[in-house]
């Protein structure tokens, strides 16, 4: 049954229906719900009043309730709710104030209603006024089953998050032990604009990135996470605690962020649940959970929220250093430094269907079917992610058109040095002009970005960005050109193809992988970053590696791949790495 487009159970609406329907004005009414379940200013006016009497004197109104999912609106299940506030009373944790930000329909309201004794207020904070009413109708069903239950003042509110006014909560209550707790909303904010909700927090740029990182990514951040550190920031100097259910991602921003926050929290845990079980979605998510005016703390201990009698692992900070497994980053932690040579992302264009190509009995096809008429000069072989998948790649199956050799080169020599070419792109100019990234914005005709000398050196050593595969790839030259890679890779460039083979050898070492398994992210939508690889000292690893285990290595390499290479060049290669100042030293020092 539902009413106001919220369920409603018969016990609710009959209780209702019975000590409503004589009443004339909602104060009388607000009063009663006071008196009967502690939940002020239940109605908003007398047309609320009336249209709920009406609403409830039709046998059965139902109502189609809106399917909020694309608006990251996953519920939680009053089960779920009911077994995280009984695992916060197992650790002693009972509130006075129960504070939800986004409280929706209102499980973990009840819930702390159910477990939590000394409860004596409630704030629920909830922008769609449907759920508003649910919770409200939860809450009344609670108290009819349970009369005798502590009721605490509750106030279920109607607002933005955005928009209320927390601190005069922490300022009127900080003598009181406070527990934030519930559910933000598991999405981004750009995908809130792209809905046109209004439930969005100030357009500011909160984490400080410079101009490109915010146009290309770096500025579109989790709305839940806004949230967190928002109730973190508001509460940290009361006592209490924060327990709120968010993708995992958001957790790892948290616990990077706390380096430079400093906000007094300890106790960090992250309890890990199953969200295809729970809310059937496969995002991955866990309950973060932290202890206010305390630490600061800039660890976070790892769980399995169903069985979570000790920590599968613990992540965050040591020293200056993040990691994503303290205990085995211990091991590995002598090649945590700083890349000799600077890791590049690939070619981005945003106009696939066009700029890339097959090639089907010797004519370039685009992904709209049609056959591209080009001259050579501009066409390059093409890597994605998905195409490294083995040691040494000498060909590729796809291709791609380079309009620049760097960012924001004049692209009207492409009409007279390459006339077909140009027709080509100017046919599909709509394409171009469709993309939506502001990097593009004033920028040349049939302009791309991750483009620069680096993309034309003729040996590479790459890594796909968003498999969880911990392996490197030497790419060789195609028909005497570099080969291209699209921007879900990274890679590093060279000019000798000896230099190349010795960067992947060391890259590919065991140690070097389990470096790269205790600073990674198994569950980040990118595993690995230019941030992630920068921390790769392959000078440290070049100087300790085994001589005998880098000539196998090599001989392998050799064998498999028809190549003729020594380790000539190897001294030359550590040369090639050793900074300015260091060299100096030496020769100092001799």
């Amino acid at each position: 049954m539902k009413v106001f487009e919220a369920n409603i159970t018969q016990q609710v609406s009959g209780y209702l229906n019975d000590n409503l329907k004589t009443v004339i004005s909602y104060e009388w009414a607000n009063q009663e719900m006071v008196d009967k379940f502690g939940i002020n200013q239940f109605f908003d006016n007398n047309e609320e009043l009336e249209t709920l009497k009406e609403v409830l004197s039709v046998s059965d109104p139902i109502y189609e309730m809106l399917d909020r999912a694309e608006y990251g609106d996953f519920q939680t299940n009053p089960y779920l709710a009911n077994q995280v506030t009984l695992n916060l009373s197992s650790k002693n944790i009972f509130p006075e104030v129960v504070i939800e930000p986004t409280c929706g329909k209102g499980s973990f309201i009840v819930a702390s209603l159910r477990n939590f004794n000394n409860i004596q207020t409630i704030f629920g904070v909830e922008i769609y006024k449907p759920y508003v009413w649910e919770t409200k109708f939860s809450i009344m069903d609670y108290f009819l089953d349970h009369p005798n239950s502590n009721k605490p003042e509750i106030s279920i509110l109607h607002c933005d998050v955005f928009d209320f006014d927390f601190k005069q909560i922490a300022e009127k209550f900080s003598q009181k032990e406070i527990l934030v707790i519930g559910n933000p909303p598991w999405v981004t904010n750009s995908k809130l604009g792209s809905l046109h909700s209004t439930n969005l927090p100030k357009k500011t740029n909160f984490k400080n990135h410079n101009g490109l990182d915010a146009m290309t990514g770096k500025g579109n951040f989790d709305i839940a996470e806004s949230i967190t550190l928002n109730m973190i920031e508001t509460f940290q100097n009361v006592n209490g605690h924060l327990l709120l259910l968010v993708k995992n991602s958001v957790i790892k921003n948290l616990v990077f962020d706390q380096y430079k926050n400093c906000y007094k929290i300890s106790s960090l845990e992250k309890q890990c649940i199953d969200s295809k079980k729970e809310f059937n979605v496969s995002v991955e998510a866990a309950l973060f959970s932290c202890r206010f005016n305390s630490g600061p703390t800039y660890k976070c201990q790892e769980f399995n929220f169903y069985d979570n009698q000790s920590p599968n692992l613990q992540f965050g900070w040591l020293a200056d250093k993040f990691v994503s497994n303290i205990d085995t980053y211990i091991h590995t932690k002598e090649i945590d430094g700083e890349s000799p040579f600077v890791w590049r992302q690939g070619l981005k264009h945003d106009c696939t269907s066009v700029m890339e190509l097959d090639k089907v009995n010797g004519h370039y096809v685009n992904g709209l079917g049609e056959e591209a008429i080009l001259e050579e000069g501009l066409v390059y072989g093409l890597l994605k992610s998905s195409d490294l998948k083995n040691t040494v790649i000498k060909r590729t199956r796809k291709f791609t058109i380079v309009t620049q050799k760097k960012i924001g080169q004049e692209t009207e020599t492409i009409q007279t040095d390459y006339p077909r070419t140009y027709h080509y792109l100017t046919q599909h100019q709509a394409n171009f002009t469709a993309r939506k990234s502001s990097i593009y914005v004033n920028k040349p005709l049939f302009s791309i970005f991750g483009i620069g000398d680096y993309s034309f050196k003729p040996f590479k050593v790459a890594i796909s960005g968003l498999y969880k595969t911990f392996h490197f790839t030497l790419i060789l030259p195609q028909d005497n050109k570099p080969v291209m890679l699209d921007d879900t890779c990274y890679l590093i460039g060279f000019d000798k193809i000896e230099f190349a083979v010795y960067a992947l050898i060391l890259l590919n070492l065991d140690k070097t992988i389990q470096f790269l398994k205790s600073v990674t992210f198994a569950d980040a939508k990118r595993t690995f970053t230019k941030d992630v690889l920068m921390r790769i000292d392959l000078l440290k690893l070049g100087k300790k590696i085994n001589k005998q285990d880098l000539t196998n290595e090599l001989n392998k390499l050799n064998e498999k791949n028809g190549f003729s290479l020594s380790l000539e060049l190897w001294e030359r290669f550590l040369d090639e790495m050793t900074p300015v100042k260091e060299k100096k030293m030496t020769l100092f020092r001799n």
